[in-house]
């Protein structure tokens, strides 16, 4: 048995509400946020920036990268799951 550790995800589900929903770039193609709506989603951190990210679960999108600004959205619940 090995004695090394992957990194797994938390079980855990985050809702957030959209507090921003202005702006959609002009060449966005896919599911845009409506504001006071709430989401599931997962935050991840950009790999190139570092910043986080906002990630909407169940939302299409083919362009731009489909990650929101965390300034958009404002956590309102994390359940943790069994």
């Amino acid at each position: 048995m090995s004695k090394v550790k992957l990194p797994t995800p938390l079980p855990v589900q985050q809702y957030a509400r959209c507090v921003n929903a202005s702006n959609q770039p002009a060449d966005y193609i896919g599911d845009w946020p409506t504001a006071g709506s709430v989401y599931p989603v997962r935050v991840l951190t950009n790999a190139r920036t570092g910043e986080p990210q906002v990630h909407v679960l169940g939302f299409y999108a083919e362009r731009p990268y489909g990650a929101f600004a965390r300034h958009r959205f404002e956590m309102v619940a994390e359940v943790w799951l069994n």
